[in-house]
């Protein structure tokens, strides 16, 4: 699996019950594995299964703010990226061997989010593929 943000086979992905969208490089994620655990989307994996992500929309009933709802999810506090503006968030750090990163997008009673994991000692070969993905998320 070679991870570039070249190629021709991005597809945008849809949410079919929220609308929301997100530009998936197929030529690396190549299977996909079924729903989140938590509201709509779907679950991607790389054919050598080192590398995964998640498409997920979630009703935001709370009216939660990107920083209230990051709080509620309490996450770990070695996080070594994080990114909070009034519309999303973006976290990241490091878990075994893995690179964790998530983002969500904040509009008006819904929340969706990316989030992928792949392994640390290529992250130089990620770094645009991650990017190209996090900046392609749409509410709608």
């Amino acid at each position: 699996m070679s991870a570039t943000a070249q190629g021709d086979d991005w597809r945008r992905y849809r949410v079919p019950e929220t609308g929301a969208g997100v530009d998936v490089p197929r030529h690396i994620f190549s299977e996909t594995t079924g729903k989140p655990e938590a509201g709509y989307g779907a679950r991607f994996l790389t054919a050598d299964r080192r590398a995964n992500l998640t498409v997920q929309s979630l009703g935001n009933e709370a009216n939660d703010t990107p920083a209230t709802f990051l709080a509620k999810k309490r996450p770990p506090s070695d996080i070594v990226y994080r990114r909070v503006t009034p519309n999303f968030f973006v976290v990241s750090s490091f878990r075994n061997d893995l690179i964790w990163y998530n983002r969500c997008n904040f509009g008006g009673r819904s929340i969706t989010c990316v989030l992928i994991n792949y392994p640390a000692a290529e992250k130089k070969r990620w770094d645009a593929v991650v990017t190209r993905i996090s900046n392609s998320l749409s509410k709608r």
